[in-house]
Parts: structure tokens; C-alpha cells; sequence
């Protein structure tokens, strides 16, 4: 009979699932993959489950956006490398605006802002980083829940930038790439990690400088609604899903898409806020 390699005077017939050597009773841990020993307990091995192998798919829902923002892009027509006037037809109807939200009662502009773009500059940053960042979040939440990450700081962002001005129409998926960099910022600091000594942290360091450059063509209130509504998905993804049922955090990430839907409605109704770019 063998021993357990920890305590040898202990006679054992059970052994580590993962390294194979002789574990008692005392030693066992109880995994979804059958007993551990107490070295490999700690080690995260990613288990095999039909959601673990969705999550490590082609990121799918990651492709489609910036198919359908590129899509959106050439049929507008407007190929200039900078900014461009939201001049074509698919602009006009489909850009993020107060008023046309306001009188027109045009509520999917708050999405359809997300996926327009106002210049090859413009159109190629956002689609490089959504690229970089969605297929490792997507890889890691599945299809699903990043479809939902996704929209819940595309809406986040769409209320920034109407916080930020109602006068002008605003483009760009920023606001939701802004969400992911949220989101990845508060996972790391789940994990014990310091932002600002990861790629991701210097990125959003970057961004936000930039977006708060007086002057700037840029919508800064739409990548701070993103970046806020992105973290706030994070934690209910993980911190507060993982303290109750798997719906709950789903269900919050919703609640926080209503909320936005809402504010925005009621921010693009205010004429007075100034007009920041």
C-alpha cells in the first residue's frame, strides 16, 4: 500500500489527480477534477467544462463589431485620414445626438453612435485596440458575457458624451473600448495585480491624457462613462456574481444598461450642458 508523500507513516490508496503521488486524508483537497494534494490545490488549472471551451473560441462577438464598424464606415463614404463632418446619410440618421433623441425620439442612436466612425485615424485606433483588448476579455468571459460587457459600456459611454455636450453629434466606439480597459483594470486589481505596472495600464493612462488635452476634438465624457460603466460590469461580473447566483451578475450588468438608457433620455433633454467637442 502507499504512503502519503507528505506523511509517510500513513498508509493511502488515493492520489493527487494531478501529479499522481500518494495523498491522506489530511492532504486531500477536494476540486471539481477529483483530490489534490496541497501544492497542486493552489496551482489555477483551468477545468474543461462546456463554458471553458466556449470562452476559448474564436472571438466571434469581437470579429462581428468591427465587421459591422467597418461595414458602417465604407458606406458612409467619408475616407478622410482625420475627423470628417457626419455628413452622409448613415451619419446623419445614425450618429449620437440630443436633439433627434430628444424630439425625434431616435433612442438608437445611443447604440448606433458606437459603431460610426469619423475618419480612417479615427476608425483604424478604435478597431486596433478592440481588436487587442475583446479577443482576450471574450476569451475569458465567453461570447456571451462579453456581448453584454460590451454594451453595457458602449451605453455608459453614450451617457458621458451626452453628459459632456448635447449640442453636437458624436461618433466612435471609444466609449466601449474605454469599458474593456475598465474592466481588465479591475481585474487585475482582483488578481493582485498593479495597473499601472501592466501594457494596460500605461494604455489607459495614455488615452485618458489625451482625452482631457483642452482643444481636442474628443469626446472625453464618452470614455470616462465607458471606463466607469465597464469597471461597474466587471464588479458585477465577478466580485458580486461571485457572491450569489450566476444570474445575479448578468442581471446587474443589465440593470446598469437600463440605468444608462434612462439617464441618457433624460440628459439629452437638457439643452443647457455646454458643447465640449
Amino acid at each position: 500500500m502507499p504512503t502519503c508523500y507528505r506523511h509517510p507513516t500513513r498508509e493511502t490508496g488515493v492520489s493527487c489527480s494531478n501529479c499522481g503521488r500518494p495523498i491522506c486524508t489530511e492532504c486531500m483537497t477536494p476540486t471539481p477534477v477529483g483530490m489534490r494534494c496541497p501544492e497542486c490545490a493552489k496551482q489555477r488549472t483551468r477545468v474543461h467544462t462546456v463554458r471553458s471551451m466556449a470562452a476559448g473560441a474564436a472571438p466571434r462577438v469581437t470579429q462581428a463589431i468591427i465587421a459591422i464598424c467597418v461595414l458602417a464606415f465604407l458606406a458612409g463614404g467619408s475616407f478622410g485620414v482625420g475627423g470628417s463632418s457626419t455628413s452622409s446619410w448613415i451619419d446623419v440618421h445614425g450618429a449620437l445626438w440630443a436633439p433627434a433623441i430628444e424630439y425625434g425620439h431616435e433612442y438608437w442612436r445611443l447604440v448606433t453612435g458606437g459603431f460610426l466612425h469619423s475618419g480612417l485615424l479615427h476608425i483604424g485606433f478604435n478597431m486596433l485596440l478592440l481588436w487587442f483588448l475583446g479577443q482576450e476579455i471574450e476569451q475569458r468571459l465567453g461570447s456571451a458575457r462579453f456581448a453584454l460587457l460590451y454594451a453595457t459600456a458602449l451605453l455608459g459611454g453614450s451617457l458621458g458624451a451626452l453628459l459632456q455636450t448635447t449640442t453636437s453629434p458624436t461618433v466612435g466606439a471609444s466609449g466601449a473600448v474605454f469599458g474593456l480597459m475598465g474592466y481588465l483594470v479591475v481585474e487585475m486589481r482582483r488578481q493582485g495585480i498593479n495597473p499601472l505596472q501592466s501594457q494596460i495600464g500605461l494604455l489607459l493612462v495614455i488615452n485618458v491624457v489625451l482625452s482631457l488635452r483642452p482643444g481636442t476634438n474628443v469626446s472625453f465624457g464618452g470614455h470616462l462613462g465607458g471606463l466607469l460603466f465597464g469597471a461597474l460590469a466587471a464588479l458585477a461580473l465577478h466580485q458580486v456574481g461571485a457572491r450569489g447566483p450566476r444570474w445575479l451578475g448578468p442581471a446587474l450588468c443589465v440593470g446598469l444598461c437600463v440605468v444608462a438608457v434612462v439617464a441618457s433620455i433624460a440628459v439629452a433633454g437638457q439643452p443647457g450642458l455646454s458643447d465640449g467637442g
